[in-house]
């Protein structure tokens, strides 16, 4: 989006670890509301250990679930205080960096808490 050193920085997350973000995330979802619908066989061993987890820990994986969005959350809510602190001041680049991370959470708050605003001469 802009340049490093400006008060419009933004970085995307990488694309291999949004993938793999939003793989998960959909199979986790997928298996804790509508675990009648997985196709387990079809999957191999991932299809064997996520039948198991369903079957013998359902209230585990619901809850985990939820908690995984509390964190997502709570590092949107952090990836924001750090925009505060860092100098990015642009309402644009904030929006997107807290939906980037609430969306992708550590792959995306890495590359925000990694950023070195450049130093204020006086």
């Amino acid at each position: 989006m802009a340049s490093a050193g400006s008060a419009s920085y933004f970085q995307r997350a990488n694309l291999f670890w949004m993938a793999v973000i939003v793989i998960f995330l959909s199979f986790f979802t997928w298996t804790v509301f509508w675990p009648t619908q997985v196709p387990y066989e079809q999957l191999g061993p991932l299809g064997s250990l996520a039948e198991y987890l369903v079957k013998n820990y359902y209230n585990v994986m619901y809850r985990g679930y939820w908690v995984t969005w509390v964190i997502h959350i709570s590092e949107a809510s952090y990836g924001l205080y750090l925009c505060s602190t860092k100098g990015i001041v642009d309402s644009g680049a904030r929006i997107m960096w807290v939906i980037q991370t609430l969306l992708f959470g550590y792959a995306s708050l890495s590359l925000l808490v990694a950023y070195q605003p450049p130093k204020k001469r006086k």
